[in-house]
């Protein structure tokens, strides 16, 4: 199996980390020629035709798109995504009270109101295979009543959303929030990973499991 790969664009106002997921599948008889990339997007924060069009012309695809949580600032370049792909957006099922709802996810409180519907909606502990890669979803309500993350077991990473940051968590004073939630989500869901595990949050650099274990002051 190729490796996988994660890169990431910041983007919009909240500088949002979206995340793009990959692995080059060598084509046959083309020797040391570039392969095929095919790519999840996770969290498509603002400009959907520039992360598009920035893929496409680095050689990747989008086959899929994910949601971590329904907050404006993770789903605005969702749809214009969407329709130059012509690909899937998925989300966790208890997130439908955001994404469809500019309310709950502070879009209009934004000033851009905003509302989107999944083309599928996901269980917790749910496993799939997209763009070539398998991978588990893991509710973690707290920052949202339905965030989720995603875990790539063979890659040996998590993207968090808005979960779980560097030594922090995601804020829960929006809709649906609950810090009691959140700290019981980390503990329960991700902790339990094994601790090399490299965390890339919906903001700022990423971490590992094992230095959150030890260092996070929400957690500790």
């Amino acid at each position: 199996m190729a490796e996988i790969k994660i890169g990431r664009m910041v983007l919009g106002s909240c500088q949002t980390n979206c995340y793009f997921i990959y692995q080059e599948e060598e084509m046959p008889g083309q020797g040391d020629a570039q392969g095929h990339k095919r790519a999840i997007v996770v969290d498509p924060a603002d400009q959907g035709g520039r992360i598009h069009e920035t893929l496409e012309r680095n050689g990747i695809e989008v086959e899929a798109i994910l949601l971590t949580h329904g907050h404006f600032d993770h789903i605005w370049g969702t749809k214009e995504l969407r329709e130059a792909a012509g690909v899937k957006l998925y989300a966790l099922d208890a997130e439908k009270a955001l994404c469809e709802d500019s309310h709950n996810n502070v879009s209009d409180m934004a000033g851009r109101a905003y509302t989107v519907t999944p083309d599928e909606y996901l269980r917790d502990g749910q496993e799939l295979t997209l763009a070539g890669m398998r991978f588990q979803v893991i509710a973690t309500p707290g920052h949202t009543i339905g965030s989720c993350c995603y875990y790539f077991p063979e890659a040996g990473f998590l993207v968090s959303g808005d979960t779980l940051f560097a030594e922090s968590v995601g804020r829960t004073d929006f809709p649906t929030g609950s810090m009691s939630s959140i700290v019981r989500s980390i503990k329960e869901k991700l902790y339990v990973l094994p601790g090399e595990t490299k965390v890339y949050p919906g903001h700022g650099d990423s971490t590992t499991i094992e230095h959150e274990m030890q260092y996070n002051p929400f957690t500790v």
